[in-house]
């Protein structure tokens, strides 16, 4: 039987598939930023009791497979996450001192899953999803 968390009265396993992706779908996530911000996503999620099961960080797109208490929603800490990372973008990257406004980083929208049953094969689908992009990308050239 697998091990679950626990919280007070609750005993739990809420694991979720979720991808973003920078405005535009610009494939800006390269070099130092993409070292930078894996670090800064797990510090994000460890503040909201969260766990990364599974990440990647494509030059387009973010993989996680997260693991979120139920006293939280799925939105409340994608959306924290994607708001406290642009506002470090911003700070680090783009040189900005302060909050900046009418700027952002991430897109508005996000994909989600529930993890259940299969498990293995999304950590799969997300550790071999960059090889399959390339592959992709290689059919693609032909044609």
């Amino acid at each position: 039987m697998e091990q679950y968390e626990t919280l007070s009265h609750t005993k739990w396993e809420c694991k979720y598939h979720v991808v973003f992706i920078p405005k535009y779908r610009r494939k800006t996530l390269y070099g130092e930023l993409r070292r930078n911000l894996g670090e800064v996503i797990r510090k994000l999620t460890e503040q909201k009791e969260s766990h990364i099961e599974e990440g990647h960080l494509m030059p387009d797109h973010v993989h996680i497979m997260i693991s979120i208490p139920p006293k939280y929603s799925v939105s409340q800490v994608i959306g924290y996450i994607k708001g406290k990372s642009a506002i470090h973008v911003a700070r680090t990257f783009l040189g900005k001192k302060q909050n900046f406004v009418g700027q952002h980083f991430w897109a508005r929208e996000y994909f989600v899953s529930t993890v259940g049953r299969d498990e293995a094969v999304i950590r799969d689908y997300i550790r071999n999803q960059e090889a399959e992009d390339r592959r992709l990308d290689q059919l693609h050239l032909f044609k």
